[in-house]
């Protein structure tokens, strides 16, 4: 089965083009297209509680151009979910019908706890169900959602207002950030997290998974990586005091520095200082919770698109 999955978040907009075939542990996705585009469609959303034009319009664009690959590859079943920007905005309502006029479907506007649930599924999906209680941690533009589950499935799952977007609207007003941002950008964190452990005992966790755009450029960093390798990020165990380091060199750097970076993409040069210590902040975190018994954190290329396409696959009856 051909299918297709769009998520569209805060920071960018991705596509998913994949066949869906059913085996004795499940639904087995292989990629035939995957594509992502900058769009900042939360741009000033925290701030505004609206989508802007141009955000709208570049993400209509971005969408036309995803509706011909889908029609290229003859894809009937499509899923298309949009995440925090669209749930906080105002005038949701004319993107929705702009997505709606483009693709022909009605795009789904998903709550944080769907969202969590998926990227939960897709991350797995990668680094496997080990059967230890895993803490997935899918790290947005405009929020981050905390799932924690194991083979049985989603056991708890949380999603709040933190993002490498969002945080760096609200706090990054120089380049580099200074001290006192920082500390602004790690205080909004923690405050981020006793709200999840309200809902999600973070202290349960014996596996932590990252996933999404800022989780893999720092895990590029981390990797010493010269350019984007998804095979070598896919699954890499990275320690956590590499992953703090990692946060302390992208808020170091200036933009002119990190646009430089092979792995780098354009549109991530001026949201990594912030996402990446929200990353660092939340591993030290979880770690010290622990007890000092989870001491790395694995990165996934697979995430909540992934989540989105076997969800495609599983209402199509496979």
């Amino acid at each position: 089965m051909r299918l297709g999955a769009i998520d569209c978040g805060t920071n960018s907009i991705r596509l998913l083009i994949a066949e869906a075939q059913p085996t004795d542990n499940g639904i087995q996705l292989k990629d035939l297209e995957r594509q992502m585009k900058i769009v900042r469609l939360g741009k000033g959303v925290d701030a505004t509680g609206w989508l802007a034009k141009e955000s709208l319009e570049r993400t209509f664009a971005a969408t036309r151009d995803y509706a011909a690959l889908l029609k290229e590859y003859g894809v009937k079943q499509v899923r298309f979910a949009a995440t925090s920007a669209t749930r906080d905005a105002g005038n949701r309502d004319i993107f929705t019908r702009g997505i709606q006029d483009i693709l022909g479907i009605e795009p789904e506007v998903i709550t944080g706890t769907e969202e969590a649930e998926l990227s939960f599924a897709g991350a797995l999906s990668s680094v496997g169900n080990t059967g230890e209680t895993t803490l997935v941690v899918d790290l947005g533009g405009g929020s981050t959602e905390f799932v924690l589950g194991n083979q049985k499935g989603v056991l708890a799952a949380r999603s709040v207002d933190i993002g490498c977007v969002r945080l760096t609207e609200r706090h990054i007003s120089s380049d580099p950030p200074n001290v006192s941002q920082v500390a602004r950008v790690i205080a909004d964190t923690d405050k981020a997290l006793a709200t999840a452990l309200g809902t999600v005992d973070l202290s349960a966790t014996q596996r932590i998974v990252g996933v999404a755009g800022t989780v893999t450029t720092v895990a590029a960093h981390a990797l010493g990586l010269e350019s984007y390798d998804p095979a070598r990020i896919d699954r890499a165990d990275i320690c956590i005091k590499d992953i703090s380091k990692a946060a302390a060199d992208m808020v170091a750097m200036t933009s002119a520095q990190r646009s430089k970076l092979g792995y780098m993409h354009d549109g991530r040069v001026d949201v990594i200082p912030a996402g990446s210590v929200i990353w660092a902040r939340i591993v030290e975190r979880v770690s010290a919770m622990t007890g000092g018994a989870v001491i790395s954190a694995l990165a996934s290329e697979k995430d909540i698109l992934d989540g989105l396409a076997l969800s495609v696959a599983s209402r199509a009856g496979l």
